[in-house]
């Protein structure tokens, strides 16, 4: 059993998806800085402070909190500006993604119109002679 697990795991699919996932794990944390470090206060800025992270709808009365954090504590809340901000996160992750997919395809393109198509080979003059003097021999009255 240890022996085919061993096989499982070495095998190139998995060893390619677990650096995958690794490498998505650390891109995730960029990302998540980009926005909250970057993007979100950008459009705080030009939508006059306004900061998605702290914005929340209350379900009870009791809640009388300012912050997400506080008004948990108090009650239940439903932190809409949390969504938000995860959204904007998904869409820029998408975005990036997507432009990364882009350039590849153009490497790839590149790359594919550099190898030059193999010519046919050169067909040699007796061949070419012998194809000739067929041809003339089928062309020719009877």
């Amino acid at each position: 059993m240890l022996e085919e697990f061993r096989k499982f795991a070495l095998r190139g699919n998995v060893v390619d998806l677990a650096i995958g996932v690794i490498i998505g794990a650390a891109f995730s944390r960029i990302v998540d800085s980009l926005v909250g470090d970057v993007f979100m206060p950008i459009l705080g800025a030009i939508t006059g402070g306004l900061d998605f992270s702290n914005y929340f709808l209350p379900l009870s009365s009791s809640v009388t909190a300012t912050s997400l954090a506080e008004a948990k504590k108090q009650g239940a809340v439903i932190g809409w500006g949390s969504f938000v901000t995860a959204f904007i996160n998904f869409v820029i992750v998408a975005w990036v993604l997507f432009l990364v997919v882009k350039a590849m395809n153009r490497l790839k393109r590149q790359e594919d119109e550099k190898v030059d198509v193999p010519k046919a080979p050169e067909i040699p003059a007796e061949v070419k002679l012998l194809s000739e003097i067929r041809d003339l021999l089928a062309h020719r009255p009877a």
